[in-house]
């Protein structure tokens, strides 16, 4: 356990999460000299564990600038972080629109690092958004954003990190802190009961296979599509039932997207959905659902949302043929709209595995430009420590 401690931030809930992350505390230890004077800016779901990383970069003597991500970030959460010293650009209320200008508001700040969820900070860096004179690099969180910025044009001149590159992120953070948190985004946003509901997820990566584990553990019966034959063969052997979309979309009541891509579920598969499905996203842009093919064959909508709720927490699509499709939360991701995101001790890892890399960069460790792996070093230090910490007690 690392020696030092953060004093009370204010907040009940970043000082619970706080609590239970022992491994970030560890990093920002070990490489705590490299963050003073820097200036940090940060794109990701703004929520108390994030808060918590925000808080060791300032007790570092960092500067941090920090933007959310579309509909996720946590009112109470960015009103702390204000207080504490933080710049905080945007809130839960921003369009896409509204966020675009968010990132260049905060690239306008010319951070020195740069800490990107979905790739578009780093692509705008890279078509010539302006940068610090210092600029060193930057990480990215996601598959979706990793996919994105090895798709550019142009590659970045600058070291990119891909977070999700990390076998250790896949296993934990990806497989079982998304898998129990996006159900338990479900459960929250339906009061719905999962044993015996036939469940689909298209899409076996990480997120998706601890999607559907999660859910056969909870006795759903459980479908996946995949294109991979690989992936899904591995469904397969876990004693999921596997086949194409119109195989299975047609029996489906639950349907969760964790392909990361666009237009999945488009005017062909909406036409295969069964009555009454329940379509929730756990995807990072919550595109995956082809809105405005949904929207041309929709009659009327109505919502279902509780009073004072968020409005798209669930919407009834009633379609010209009469079946009914509801959507939570427009498809966002469901672990963060509906719940508290991902459990503290997956984000305890997935924030360290940015620490450290952050530190990385700034030490002049990695060698490439363009979008590349946590450096071996980080992973193997960081899943000695997590054996260790999770060992304890005779685990």
């Amino acid at each position: 356990m690392p020696a030092r401690t953060l004093t009370p931030s204010g907040s009940p809930a970043i000082d619970w999460a706080t609590r239970s992350m022992p491994l970030l505390a560890a990093s920002i230890e070990q490489d705590a000299p490299v963050f003073a004077g820097l200036h940090i800016g940060i794109c990701i779901h703004i929520e108390p564990k994030t808060a918590v990383l925000c808080r060791w970069l300032l007790d570092q003597g960092a500067r941090v600038t920090i933007t959310g991500n579309v509909g996720t970030t946590v009112p109470e959460t960015a009103e702390t972080l204000r207080t504490l010293g933080v710049t905080v650009i945007g809130g839960r209320s921003d369009d896409a629109e509204q966020h675009d200008r968010n990132l260049d508001a905060l690239l306008a700040a010319l951070p020195d690092l740069v800490m990107d969820n979905g790739g578009e900070l780093i692509a705008k860096l890279t078509r010539g958004a302006p940068r610090s004179s210092t600029f060193l690099g930057a990480t990215e969180e996601t598959t979706t954003g990793g996919i994105a910025i090895r798709a550019l044009p142009q590659a970045p001149d600058f070291p990119v990190v891909v977070i999700n590159d990390s076998r250790l992120k896949l296993i934990v953070e990806n497989e079982h802190g998304v898998g129990q948190s996006i159900v338990q985004g479900f459960m929250n946003a339906t009061n719905a009961m999962v044993p015996g509901a036939r469940a689909t997820v298209v899409g076996y990566g990480p997120c998706g296979k601890g999607v559907a584990d999660t859910l056969r553990n909870l006795g759903a019966v459980v479908s996946v599509v995949d294109t991979d034959p690989f992936r899904a063969l591995e469904a397969i052997m876990r004693g999921h039932r596997v086949g194409p979309m119109e195989a299975v979309l047609p029996g489906t009541e639950l349907l969760f997207l964790a392909t990361g891509a666009r237009g999945v579920i488009g005017s062909a598969e909406i036409a295969l959905l069964r009555d009454g499905v329940v379509v929730s996203g756990v995807g990072h842009e919550g595109l995956e659902l082809d809105r405005e093919a949904l929207l041309t064959v929709t009659a009327e909508t109505t919502g279902l949302s509780g009073p004072g709720s968020d409005p798209d927490a669930r919407v009834l699509h009633r379609l010209v043929d009469g079946r009914e499709v509801v959507t939570l939360h427009g498809t966002r991701m469901i672990n963060l709209t509906a719940a508290a995101g991902n459990p503290i001790q997956a984000m305890d890892l997935g924030l360290s595995l940015q620490a450290r890399s952050l530190a990385a960069i700034a030490r002049g460790e990695v060698p490439w430009t363009g979008a590349g792996p946590v450096p071996a070093d980080v992973d193997s230090w960081l899943a000695t420590a997590l054996v260790a910490m999770l060992g304890k007690g005779g685990r």
